[in-house]
């Protein structure tokens, strides 16, 4: 039971809280793919001499006049690199709207690249705190005819690759799949044929391409699918993929996403990768060897293998509440990793109580028990910790964590542990709000 260390009258309502949790769908798997820049992309798809528009990145205000009177003509397009998606529609924290914008002249583009480097751009899939701005794309401007939108990834249902592929271009594709799905067209791709003339010249004609450009545009999407199977891609979205006035094929956007279990055969590309534009925190985690991404809940979780990761995720939704983060920290949950990975649960103000859910297979629970004892000591931790560790001595895990005196309660059943965890969040979440202490026993 927990008991709370100021008497208050809303005690009751804290209580019957507890017994009506919210029932919530199951969380989705996190993906986490390399992702580069634009201009990375361009470059790419050039080197497989895919058409894109003319254009060079830069660094400095100096770089981008530079690049821009190299450009030559009065009518550009200066791009923000930021790896969100939304980007046009953006804000910097300086007050400058959008992180595309036209520009006519050299001193255009230094003014912009001014207003862009060094500020933070926040869209709708930044969050709040937007992503630093380091560089900006510069390209000639080009007028398209027809825009289309043109994808390959991986899809479990053939369990190989695929290509989607719209005449409505320029747009988001959700909405397009959602107000006009007769507008989307998916080709299974054999991953032993490859991407045919006959695949690729019947999806140019699908979307609309002109008859001059039917060829061009095939050669277009043979040389995409030869990325993606060359490079590990997990995804190429081209959007849009476009006809332009006077009949090029130009990939005028690209995102790509990189298998990271090929990095050691895609060393080049990976070499790419930009830290700046990732979660510190994750990137923190990598270095420690754990897998971790932070989600947007409130139950911290340390679990030992990605499987067991999810189904703890999932039964925290279950029980109706909402996991902090997926933190796997392998089959050696030494007491170090431990540590680490408590560290950067806690860095979290929204954790309210963390679940532990370890099998000991190839390390023993008791040592883990220790490991988790030492860590919530030398960290003085506040918060509730439910640990339900399964495996080698068990029974001696459970008795060091009993006897321990701390606020780490020790559970055999994973729906009872889940349960527990969500309860004692909801607590500290209440207790917070009404700015009490409150302390925790074991039973309901």
């Amino acid at each position: 039971m927990f008991k709370l260390l100021r008497s208050r009258p809303i005690a009751a309502s804290l209580k019957s809280a507890l017994r009506d949790p919210t029932k919530s769908h199951f969380i989705r798997q996190q993906v986490r793919p390399l992702s580069i820049h634009e201009y990375l992309s361009a470059n790419l798809l050039k080197s497989y001499g895919i058409g894109v528009p003319n254009g060079q990145n830069a660094t400095t205000i100096e770089e981008a006049e530079k690049v821009a009177k190299s450009i030559g003509g009065d009518d550009m397009v200066i791009k923000a690199q930021v790896l969100a998606g939304g980007r046009g529609k953006g804000t910097f924290d300086n007050g400058l709207k959008g992180g595309v914008r036209v520009v006519y002249s050299p001193a255009e583009a230094k003014l912009f690249a001014g207003e862009m480097i060094g500020h933070r751009l926040i869209t709708k899939q930044t969050g709040a705190a937007g992503k630093l701005c380091t560089s900006v794309f510069i390209v000639e401007r080009k007028f398209a005819r027809r825009e289309f939108y043109l994808a390959i990834l991986m899809d479990r249902a053939t369990q190989g690759p695929v290509i989607v592929a719209s005449s409505q271009g320029g747009m988001d594709i959700e909405a397009v799949a959602k107000e006009s799905p007769e507008a989307i067209v998916t080709t299974p791709i054999d991953i032993h044929q490859g991407v045919t003339d006959e695949i690729a010249q019947k999806i140019a004609k699908q979307l609309g391409f002109s008859p001059q450009c039917i060829n061009d545009a095939a050669k277009t999407i043979q040389n995409l699918y030869k990325v993606f199977i060359e490079k590990d891609a997990t995804q190429i979205e081209i959007n849009p993929l476009a006809e332009t006035n006077d009949h090029k094929v130009l990939c005028m956007d690209a995102k790509f996403g990189f298998d990271d279990n090929a990095d050691f055969r895609q060393k080049e590309v990976f070499s790419w990768r930009d830290i700046a534009q990732e979660d510190p925190d994750e990137v923190q985690a990598a270095e420690y060897g754990l897998n971790f991404i932070k989600l947007d809940g409130d139950i911290g979780c340390l679990v030992n293998g990605a499987g067991l990761a999810m189904a703890t995720m999932d039964i925290i939704k279950l029980n109706g509440g909402s996991p902090a983060n997926f933190l796997d920290v392998g089959g050696g949950a030494t007491p170090k990793a431990i540590q680490r990975a408590f560290e950067l649960i806690t860095k979290d103000p929204k954790v309210t109580a963390i679940f532990v859910n370890i099998f000991g297979g190839i390390v023993r629970c008791d040592d883990i028990a220790r490991g988790l004892i030492g860590t919530v000591q030398n960290m003085n931790l506040r918060v509730p910790v439910v640990a339900r560790l399964q495996g080698t001595n068990m029974q001696e895990a459970q008795k060091l964590i009993n006897e321990s005196g701390l606020k780490i309660f020790s559970l055999e059943d994973l729906q009872s542990a889940a349960e527990k965890a969500v309860q004692f969040s909801k607590v500290v979440k209440m207790a917070r709000d009404i700015d009490v202490g409150v302390e925790f026993t074991l039973g309901i």
